[in-house]
């Protein structure tokens, strides 16, 4: 498996876009499921107002050359030190590989060594079961539950006490 993190491009936003199927997972139970269209202007609307602002770092997931997902950390807050992990995957086909724990071992890496930051955040719906094994997997600890989400927190001191992993990042 050769996974690395990329910066996000425009260009690989598109390849992204180009191929995502949404996973019933990531809605909640009260909301609807709705299927994902590729439409070029909503991704470089998406681009044009979420990469490259400081509050977030986005990178591209890349699997031997090919974009298969988009992860961040967003809600970077200097101050605290902190910020809040997102990941999406393009489709089924990459999922249960080891590839979206690859990737957020990476971003983890990068987050706590090139932005020094001292506790990342995560949360999911509540239903989407492989990304809480995934996040319990990569040492995150489950913080509390609300009507929609989990809430989990990973700080760099267990980070670095659990884990001895090589920071592929650029």
């Amino acid at each position: 498996m050769t996974i690395k993190l990329l910066p996000y491009t425009r260009e690989k936003a598109h390849e992204f876009y180009k191929n995502y199927i949404s996973d019933p997972a990531i809605f909640s139970s009260n909301e609807k499921y709705k299927s994902y269209e590729y439409k070029a202007y909503q991704v470089d609307d998406f681009f044009n107002s979420h990469v490259g602002l400081k509050s977030r770092k986005y990178f591209a997931i890349d699997l031997n050359g090919r974009t298969i997902g988009e992860i961040s950390l967003k809600f970077i807050n200097k101050k605290e030190k902190s910020a809040t992990l997102s990941i999406a995957l393009i489709n089924d086909s990459v999922k249960g590989l080891g590839y979206g724990t690859e990737a957020e071992k990476l971003i983890i890496e990068y987050g706590f060594t090139s932005l020094g930051l001292n506790i990342i955040y995560a949360d999911t719906i509540l239903r989407n079961k492989r990304s809480q094994h995934v996040l319990e997997k990569v040492g995150f600890k489950y913080i509390k539950t609300d009507k929609d989400l989990k809430y989990y927190e990973l700080k760099k001191e267990a980070w670095f006490y659990t884990t001895n992993f090589n920071i592929r990042v650029l």
